[in-house]
């Protein structure tokens, strides 16, 4: 396109000027003096001429004004002349019009904002797109903009725009790297700069990778050694196929092959903050040849005592690769025989590798002394070990000595430990809820009795009050099964065998595992006896059995339950490695299935209350806790080994007992008296502090014919019977607030020694039986029915008659 020379334009538009001007004076005499001569006024003409005069000045002299603005407007910008002014520029410039059309940027611009995209929309997030676009708006009006940290794909930058031209039509935009935080963008500039053509200059080799292991940078010293040209292309290379080890463990370059020289790796960590990890700046550098040969000998002496030796150790150079791990080391790892590893970093999890570095890099310049550093190791990132790092002095070309302590064992106690504890507090808290639970529950069911004897079969009402009682009853059991996890509740321990046990349990494990199930059952010999309730054994035994069948029904083809009983004596146990197990005689029972197992991560929750891995609504989550509660109660241990396609094994371990049989207990169920049988005379004093269910035991003893008394704590129940002490029956609560059941019942017996008690309670006897161990004490568990209750009360009071 012609443009127009700035000396000559000016030259032509002054002759025209004095042309146009010369023209319109002699108009103006003109059509003076024509005035003058038709209108024969002198007057009138001279004040036209004034007028016309003035006229025509004013119009020279806007006209003089005029021209730089008109030029401008009809000006087109030269876009080569502005993207030589902004190239030499060392930070990314772009340069838009009015119209906010991008006219020219430099090469920094185009390689950093690839695509060359026209400000403010430089691939920028929605928030930092939104302040671009304010900082032109504030350069259009106030003359300059700023938008700081700006964060792109390729870093993060300070942005200036500033309006420019001689009419203020064009908007510079200057990216500066933002250096306090674009610690990457940094390293990138010191590689493929000046910095990096320096290196280059003294045959260093300087390279920045990706914890992906991508080659993000490298100088040209290094795309020419390792890529085949100073220009090459680093996209989509990885940086360790761009390097081999050789038969003797030395590091080269791949492109170079086998026979050149070897180099050594400076690795120096870029701490960025990224989501994805820190990248690495390695610096490349070309070995001596010969360095350390006299050593040699040496070395490998020291090797061969460090495979001698059981504790993990490994020698590495000055710059932290790795000369020789020893088996114990490679054991502690997680590493095969033949599994070989350049850096300690390479052991670890990603966010551990600065700090080996960085210890490796200090023990290794000199300092003689050790630490001991905490990480996680890539082949069990869940557990930390302790890696030792020392200085090493006279062992060769190696700097540093690692020692690992193989501690999966320490890990796994602690792991048991903490397991047992976390279950003992969970049964703990399972307690306390079933305890006032119970209490709630003892109300419902009360006042459904009561209801029910007003209402008949035949009544509308008694189908609904019977569901409700039978609700009540079913979450009942819940409680009673919670009280099992928790070790709370009642137990009728009797010394028997555990193949005795599996006898009777076994027609009803064939019926409850189908067809597609089949039964095996193994007993050892020399079983010696256990001391437990053979009713909650068989619970333990039917629970086991039913998840086991569940778990092999998820699998196409037939599972097999085994049974197994077997003796386990205490070298046994020590052998076991179990710390939380005594060691001692067992007989043991293991529930073995062929299903699809359970996952390590599933593993550890099993036997937590509510836990369950079935659908909603086809488990409570309660079989494997009740099963944990039981066996913990009867003094036993369970443990579960579960292997993911092939099957679960449960192992119960019960202490072999050598005390006498104890007396037989009473059974546990009797038959079922007729209400009419049940009326009685009496006074009774119920104490207990919760209102409904003493509003119900009440009632209860009231329509049985006896006089109730009641009292809300044991300090009120003193009172009473301070002031009355003719009562036939104490029924009282054992947890109260303030003064409980069994401190009444001690005070009580000072002044009535015979009085008999009967206790209520939502918690197990066995766990209550050391503060009511008193004579003629009796107990009566939570929740009961009003025929329970009355039940209970007749015996105690007919007996005490007699």
């Amino acid at each position: 396109m012609a443009t127009l020379a700035p000396g000559r334009a000016q030259n032509s538009s002054t002759m025209t000027d004095r042309a146009l001007l010369a023209a319109v004076v002699l108009a103006g005499i003109a059509s003076a003096l024509l005035l003058m001569f038709f209108l024969e006024s002198p007057a009138f003409a001279v004040g036209f001429a004034a007028f016309f005069f003035t006229a025509v000045a004013i119009t020279m002299i806007w006209a003089k004004l005029r021209p730089v603005e008109a030029v401008t407007a009809n000006f087109t910008p030269d876009r080569q002349l502005m993207r030589a002014a902004i190239e030499s520029a060392t930070i990314p410039i772009a340069i838009t019009n009015r119209q906010g059309r991008l006219l020219t940027a430099n090469s920094m611009f185009e390689r950093d904002f690839r695509g060359a995209p026209t400000p403010p929309n430089v691939n920028l997030s929605d928030d930092e797109t939104s302040r671009l676009t304010d900082a032109g708006r504030s350069a259009w009006r106030d003359g300059r903009g700023e938008a700081a940290a700006l964060t792109t794909p390729q870093g993060r930058y300070d942005a200036v725009v500033e309006r420019g031209g001689e009419t203020g039509d064009y908007l510079v935009w200057r990216f500066s790297p933002a250096t306090s935080d674009d610690l990457l963008g940094d390293a990138r500039r010191l590689i493929e700069g000046k910095g990096g053509r320096a290196l280059g200059l003294s045959g260093v080799m300087a390279a920045l990778v990706a914890r992906s292991g991508a080659l993000l940078a490298g100088n040209q010293v290094f795309r020419k050694r390792a890529l085949g040209a100073a220009d090459a292309r680093l996209r989509g290379t990885d940086f360790a196929s761009l390097l081999l080890t050789d038969s003797d463990g030395q590091l080269k370059l791949a492109a170079e092959g086998e026979t050149a020289s070897p180099i050594r790796l400076v690795q120096v960590p870029v701490e960025t903050g990224a989501e994805e990890g820190d990248p690495l700046l390695f610096f490349l550098l070309d070995e001596q040849e010969g360095a350390g040969c006299a050593a040699t000998g040496n070395a490998d002496d020291i090797r061969a005592l460090l495979d001698l030796l059981p504790l993990g150790l490994a020698l590495a150079d000055r710059d932290g690769r790795f000369q020789h791990l020893n088996a114990a080391f490679r054991h502690a790892a997680g590493l095969s025989e033949d599994q070989r590893v350049l850096y300690p970093g390479d052991l670890v999890v990603d966010e551990d590798k600065t700090a080996i570095s960085n210890a490796v890099r200090r023990y290794s310049s000199g300092t003689a002394n050790s630490a001991d550093i905490s990480v996680r190791l890539k082949q069990r990132p869940e557990e930390t070990v302790a890696l030792t790092v020392a200085g090493a002095r006279g062992l060769g070309d190696a700097a540093v000595l690692l020692g690992l302590k193989d501690n999966s064992e320490d890990e796994k106690l602690k792991r048991q430990v903490a397991q047992a504890t976390k279950m003992q507090a969970v049964g703990q808290l399972a307690g306390g809820v079933a305890h006032d639970f119970n209490n709630i529950l003892t109300a419902i069911i009360g006042h459904c009795d009561l209801m029910l004897m007003r209402h008949g079969p035949g009544d509308s009402d008694y189908d609904d009050i019977q569901q409700i009682k039978s609700n009540s009853n079913r979450a009942a059991g819940l409680t009673r099964q919670l009280l099992a996890f928790s070790r709370q509740q009642t137990l009728r321990p009797q010394v028997l065998q555990l193949p005795d046990v599996v006898s009777e349990v076994s027609n009803l494990l064939k019926r409850l595992l189908g067809e597609t199930v089949s039964l095996a059952v193994h007993h050892g010999r020399h079983l010696g006896p256990v001391r437990a309730d053979p009713g909650q054994l068989e619970q333990v035994i039917v629970n086991l059995a039913v998840n086991a069948r569940d778990a092999m029904h998820a699998k196409p083809d037939k599972g097999m339950l085994t049974l197994k009983t077997f003796t386990v004596s205490p070298s046994d146990v020590e052998a076991m490695g179990i710390d939380i197990m005594p060691a001692a005689e067992y007989t043991a029972l293991s529930v073995s299935d062929t299903g699809i197992g359970i996952a390590p991560d599933t593993l550890a929750k099993i036997f937590e209350p509510f836990f369950t891995t079935k659908e909603v609504g086809q488990g409570t989550g309660l079989g494997l806790s009740t099963v944990y509660g039981i066996v913990k109660q009867s003094g036993g241990f369970i443990f579960a080994d579960s292997e993911l396609g092939i099957g679960t094994t449960f192992t119960l371990y019960l202490p072999v007992h050598r005390g006498e049989a104890p007396a037989s207990a009473a059974p546990a169920t009797e038959a079922k008296q007729d209400s009419n049988d049940l009326w009685g005379s009496g006074n009774i004093l119920v104490v207990e502090d919760e209102d409904m269910v003493r509003a119900v035991a009440e009632r209860a003893l009231a329509r049985q014919g006896y006089q109730v008394t009641s009292a809300e704590d044991g300090e009120r129940a003193l009172e009473i019977i301070g002031e009355n002490p003719d009562f036939d029956l104490i029924l009282s609560d054992v947890v109260m607030p303030g003064m409980d059941g069994p401190a009444m019942a001690r005070e009580l017996r000072k002044t009535l020694p015979d009085v008999p008690i009967l206790f209520m309670s939502g918690y197990a006897e066995e766990q209550l039986r050391d503060s009511i161990n008193l004579e003629e004490v009796h107990f009566l568990p939570k929740p009961f029915s009003v025929q329970q209750l009355a039940e209970a009360v007749h015996k105690i009071v007919s007996s005490s008659d007699d």
